[in-house]
């Protein structure tokens, strides 16, 4: 499985971006997809991750109610689209797949067996 994430950019504070990851290789609906964010200097976490079909969606606490994730099935894709940005929010973006995940480990990061390149969001004040 490959995947290439895009969609970053410079954007203020209050605009918003879309981010796709594009898998080839096997199709999203057979992955659980989730995205992470890592900031200059800080530790890699979490954003949001959605289950394989008829699985759950899962936020992290500081983009609940910002950030929506979803799947485009037809274009083989996952998208995250993220509404009134702050400049908490800039980082580089990667998404992640894999289709045994348990679920325990979705916000994690570790038991992902695939990572795209990144794609960096700078959100300014």
């Amino acid at each position: 499985v490959q995947l290439q994430a895009s969609g970053g950019g410079l954007v203020r504070a209050g605009g918003s971006l879309r981010l796709s990851c594009a898998a080839s290789g096997r199709t999203v609906s057979g992955l659980t997809m989730a995205w992470f964010r890592q900031a200059p200097g800080k530790e890699r976490e979490f954003v949001a991750a959605i289950q394989r079909s008829g699985g759950g969606i899962y936020y992290a606490d500081s983009v609940k109610g910002r950030f929506t994730v979803s799947r485009d099935n037809a274009k083989n894709t996952v998208l995250l689209q993220m509404n009134s940005l702050t400049p908490e929010d800039t980082a580089v973006y990667y998404c992640a797949a894999d289709s045994q995940i348990i679920l325990s480990s979705i916000r994690t990061g570790t038991g992902y067996g695939y990572w795209g390149q990144g794609t960096e969001v700078t959100v300014s004040s």
